[in-house]
Parts: C-alpha cells; structure tokens; sequence
C-alpha cells in the first residue's frame, strides 16, 4: 500500500523505530554531521542548509511538531553538554558556516539527532530535498525488511522465537477442535469452516478467505503458518475451549448438538469476560506488525494499529530472528514430524 509520510505518525514512527533500516539509510546516505555522545546530530543552521530552507521554517516545524520530534531525540544543550557539544565542534574542526553563529556565550543550543533529522524530513512538504530523502527512505525500509524476510515478508512471524512452541501445539488442539464438530455437532462437513471462521472473525475480524487474500496467499500456502504466536496461541485456546464446551453440553443432552445450539455456545463462549484483554492485545500485535512489516492492511482492524517499537522490530529482524530461522530452515522436516505426532 502507498504509504504517505507527510501525514501518517504511525508509518514515521515505523521507519524511526526500525533500527537495522535507520543504519542502512545513514550509511547509503552518508550524512556529514557532529558526532557527539556516539550520535550524529545537526544544528538548526545545517538542518536549514541541507533542506534549503530558512531557520525560521524549520523552527515552524519543531513548533508544530515538538513532541513527536522530542520522543525520536531532538533536545535543547545547556550547562555541560552544551559546553562538550561545542568542544565536539573544534575537535572535529567543523566550518562555522555550517553549524551556525554559535559562541562560547550561547546559553542553550537545540540539536537534531539522526533520527529527528529524518523524522524532521517526513515532514517538511516545502523541500524538493525532504521529498526525495522520504522516497529514499521507504525504498531502505522496505528492502530491509524484505532482505531479512529472505524476500518474502509473508512468514517473517517465524522469526519471533516463541513461534515453534506454538507451531508444534496447535495442531493438536486443532485437532480436539474438530473431533469436537465430527462427534457432537449434527450438521455437514462445512461445519468445519464455518466454525473456525467464527473464531477468526472473533479473534481478529475476518474470515479465512478474506486474511488470505490480505496477506496474498496462494491456494497451497497454510494461513496458520503466518500466524504470530500470540494469535495462533489465542486460537488454539479457543478450539481447546469450545471443544470441551461442545461435548459437554452434547453429552448432557445425550445427543449431537443442532447449529443453532453451538451457535448460542459460541456466543457465550466469545462474550466470556477473560477473553477481552486477550483479543486486544491479538488484533493490535497483528494489525501493527503486519502494517510495518508485510505491508498488510488489516481493514476492519484499523483502529489497532500502532507504531511497532523497537523491540518488535529488534524480535523480527535482529539476530536472534536471523539464527532462528537458519534453525527451522535446517530442521524443517523435522519439525513437521515433531508437530504430526503431537
């Protein structure tokens, strides 16, 4: 989907949040700064310089904009720091017509980080030269992601270590799910659809057809397996749940349920108060990551979407991400045979 910077807080904060793409734009980019305190930042003056645009513009901006700017690391230098930061700039011996008329008598000095500094660019509509960082921006977003997903971001939920436990147990309560529908419940064999896109529309808002073709799913790719953990762990409860429920009541009324009775038990069942805190927490991991890493919109879920931290991208992209899935990828048969025999 199009992705508009200008407007949209939740894809800046997306791009800001993203370590390995902010390392991968500064070092394409290749940004001249002060380095101080292990960052590169930049004064008002070299900020203006760069986006060619007057002091008072950028100032506009830092106005209207003075807390999201302030969360992604821009700050006013007193005191001390701001005694290091000019001594920072005499030992890297940067022009005084690139940082500004600053003196040893300045009282205070706001600095952008690198990061304030592109997310000053998001912004900035007047500038040919913050529109073209923008693109550049979301073009390095992008590939990153998608060099860290092997070039399909459609299973990058694998790389969340929690994944295996929940890819070898759900299979079996899957299954409880449907011996539940194949003994107790009366109807055809589209129960089994029928009843597991209900606990897909409770859990998340859509039916099987409808995720599938969010996340572009051939024909032969199983939906399950692009599940986050936490999602197929809230699904495997509820088939665990409601397959205890359904042979409960059939075996009280010493017959197979009718749809309209396992109708009004799912009702009950989903209107369960300890269910709640549970569906939120799903919906918004799910519709935030999927947004900032597949580039998926959950429609119906739109009103979860939240910028994704730090660490989720640090859990999807890191390290720990890259051994895991080198891990599945060898032992892949294996795992499969693990979860058949479960």
């Amino acid at each position: 989907m199009r992705r508009d910077l200008t407007s949209s807080q939740i894809d800046r904060q997306n791009i800001l949040n993203n370590k390995q793409a902010l390392s991968e734009i500064q070092r394409q980019t290749q940004f001249q700064g002060i380095i101080f305190e292990d960052k590169l930042c930049f004064t008002k003056t070299m900020v203006a310089t760069y986006f060619d645009v007057e002091i008072r513009t950028v100032e506009r901006y830092v106005s209207e904009y003075q807390l999201e700017f302030e969360a992604n690391g821009y700050e006013i230098l007193k005191g001390k720091r701001l005694k290091d930061f000019l001594q920072c700039i005499d030992d890297q011996d940067v022009p005084d017509i690139n940082v500004g008329n600053i003196s040893n008598k300045t009282p205070q000095l706001a600095i952008f980080d690198f990061r304030t500094f592109l997310n000053l660019s998001m912004v900035m509509v007047e500038s040919p030269a913050a529109r073209t960082l923008r693109q550049i921006m979301l073009d390095i977003a992008i590939d990153t992601i998608n060099q860290k997903a092997g070039g399909s971001t459609k299973y990058i939920n694998q790389r969340d270590q929690d994944f295996i436990g929940a890819f070898l147990q759900e299979e079996n309560y899957r299954r409880e799910f449907t011996d539940a529908l194949h003994d107790y419940v009366s109807m055809g064999n589209a129960k089994y659809g029928i009843y597991t896109d209900k606990i897909y529309q409770s859990i998340f808002k859509e039916k099987a057809a409808e995720y599938r073709q969010i996340l572009k799913l051939s024909a032969r790719e199983r939906i399950r397996d692009t599940f986050y953990s936490e999602v197929l762990t809230l699904i495997s409860s509820y088939e665990c749940g409601l397959a205890e429920m359904i042979k409960t009541q059939s075996e009280q009324l010493g017959r197979p349920l009718n749809n309209w009775e396992v109708s009004d038990l799912f009702e009950a069942f989903e209107r369960l108060p300890l269910w709640k805190p549970l569906i939120v927490s799903a919906r918004t991991k799910m519709a935030s990551r999927d947004m900032a890493l597949r580039d998926a919109f959950h429609f119906q879920l739109e009103e979860y979407i939240k910028p994704l931290e730090t660490e989720e991208y640090e859990k999807f992209l890191g390290e720990a991400g890259d051994e895991l899935e080198k891990l599945m990828e060898e032992h892949q048969d294996v795992l499969f045979r693990l979860k058949e025999s479960e």
